[in-house]
């Protein structure tokens, strides 16, 4: 289950973009010099760790570690390379996939709190909720993240990923990510583009066993309290404007919450649309020549007046939905009779009914790939990270 903490206690405000902080501030030159003791961090054994995924699945870890500092995080990090310990990174659990036999190793869960606001220049501890991040900017006044409300997760996970939703990534306003070198031993700052972002994608993804994200700096905008342009026709169309417009930060994120609740996409303990990793897989981005043959498997499948949506990716590629190419293959909301199902709002969501095991999960997963790709010739690739297991 995701962590939902409430954030640290809020500074007294003299103005819309007053200084918003919570202790542990790593600064230019790294961290703090505070060290803690191993002693000090919360230590579990044979630990199950179903309850720290949004999906609720996955068996047990030997060895559960939950820091709250970053001296904290270093320390068990540290312990476990110097030991050749198996490590598992969690946050908020909403991009796990773990398997039933659980992970024979050390979990770590990375439970920081810090939240500061400087004018525009935004700074959030890897461990701090995501959604509530995003509800404060737009409470303080400040533009560029309120797209992505309702994302379930930690803001550390956010730069991995790459997350984005309704036109906005986290790629557009990010400017440092500092992290725990394991390679070298020591903590880097990186730059947006050392980052090297790519849809879904980051140089955290591509080296998962190097980095781990402690902190993540943004710079937002001052809009005189209105969102960024709104770039996403279907949000556009809610909030009744045109791409392009802005509109009240409070009424985009309203409106962000809104869509995903419809489809499933906000936490919701009693709803088992919920008990997902939200998308579970990536809109697939095609060369030319993958387009033309995918076009044609169409006309082929559903008659020469149909056209799959196509949006431009960049480099002369194209970029389609992994929820419409579900859909048309046959999956269709509510798909599955068993313990794992398609969301019965989202094609796109794999979701556990109250029983499922991580199998149950694969095996529904594996079937959605399958029938896509004899349907269309395109294989989906999973958007979770998964441990222990693989489709």
């Amino acid at each position: 289950m995701t962590d939902t903490r409430a954030v640290g206690p809020r500074s007294p405000r003299t103005g819309p973009y007053a200084r918003v902080e919570a202790c542990g501030r790593a600064t230019r030159q790294g961290l703090s010099p505070v060290s803690r003791s191993l002693e000090r961090v919360q230590e579990l054994h044979d630990a199950p760790l179903a309850p720290l995924t949004t999906f609720r699945l996955g068996g047990p870890a030997t060895r559960l570690v939950t820091a709250t500092t970053d001296a904290e995080v270093i320390d068990a990090v540290r312990a476990a390379d110097d030991s050749g310990t198996p490590l598992l990174i969690i946050g908020g659990g909403s991009n796990l996939v773990i398997g039933d036999k659980g992970f024979d190793g050390t979990a770590l869960r990375i439970a920081t709190v810090g939240f500061e606001l400087r004018g525009t220049t935004l700074e959030l501890a890897a461990g701090e909720v995501w959604t509530d991040a995003v509800a404060r900017t737009v409470e303080a006044g400040v533009a560029g993240i309120e797209c992505l409300a309702g994302i379930p997760g930690s803001a550390g996970a956010t730069p991995i990923q790459n997350v984005g939703a309704y036109g906005q990534e986290v790629s557009s306003t990010i400017t440092e990510v500092i992290a725990y070198d394991r390679r070298h031993g020591k903590t880097v700052i990186l730059t947006n583009e050392e980052c090297a972002f790519s849809y879904r994608h980051s140089r955290f993804k591509a080296d998962p066993a190097r980095y781990v994200v402690l902190r993540v700096r943004f710079e937002l905008e001052d809009a005189d309290g209105l969102s960024a342009p709104i770039k996403y026709a279907e949000a556009a169309g809610a909030l009744g404007v045109v791409p392009g417009d802005r509109v009240p930060l409070a009424e985009a994120r309203k409106t962000v919450l809104g869509l995903r609740a419809g489809k499933g996409m906000v936490l919701d303990a009693e709803d088992h649309d919920t008990w997902s990793a939200g998308s579970f897989f990536t809109n697939p981005i095609l060369t030319h020549e993958q387009f033309a043959a995918f076009r044609a498997r169409v006309r082929e499948r559903l008659g020469d007046g149909v056209e799959p949506p196509a949006y431009p990716a960049g480099d002369g590629r194209t970029k389609t939905s992994a929820a419409w190419l579900i859909d048309k293959a046959g999956f269709t909301k509510g798909y599955g009779s068993g313990p794992a199902r398609i969301s019965t709002k989202h094609t796109l969501a794999l979701t556990n009914r109250g029983e499922a095991t991580t199998e149950d999960l694969l095996c529904l997963a594996r079937e959605v790939v399958a029938g896509v790709r004899a349907a269309f010739g395109i294989t989906l690739v999973n958007e979770p990270v998964t441990v222990g297991v693989s489709l």
